[in-house]
């Protein structure tokens, strides 16, 4: 009897801790007034019952579960050509770069704030932005609807 006891409140007490969960994410890009990508980590608060996204400069932006209307998920390929490539062809180094695409995995989620409307645009690391997208239903009971030529889920 004692035992079936001690699991009963061994379990309880994991379930408890559970529902407070926080599931943070570090390889994130926050695009800034200037255009620039800058870190950030994004963090789903079950507590707080929020995303949260904190970039290395800056402050922190929170966007309430319940202020969330839409998700959505873009996967872009683009060429590498440029000034840096250009510069170092003779290098043979350009000649690669240009042949190669950056490919980059965005999350953009469209929210109310005091009535209006806001976008949080986020750019995910290829190695995780599967597990965002499964954090982003899981959290927010939201599904990021997949736009343009993303066939990656």
């Amino acid at each position: 009897m004692q035992r079936t006891l001690s699991a009963l409140l061994f379990v309880a007490t994991i379930t408890s801790l559970s529902l407070g969960e926080e599931t943070s994410f570090h390889r994130i890009k926050m695009p800034t007034d200037k255009g620039n990508q800058i870190n950030a980590v994004l963090t789903f608060s079950d507590k707080d019952k929020a995303i949260e996204v904190q970039p290395v400069k800056g402050s922190i932006v929170t966007v309430p579960y319940s202020q969330i209307d839409r998700c959505s998920y873009q996967y872009t390929k683009k060429h590498r050509i440029g000034d840096s490539s250009i510069a170092t062809a003779p290098l043979g180094v350009g000649i690669v770069m240009m042949f190669t695409k950056a490919k980059s995995h965005w999350l953009e989620i469209d929210y109310r704030e005091q009535e209006l409307p806001k976008v949080l645009v986020l750019r995910m690391d290829k190695q995780n932005y599967l597990r965002v997208l499964d954090a982003l239903k899981e959290h927010t009971g939201k599904d990021a609807e997949v736009l343009g030529n993303a066939d990656k889920r």
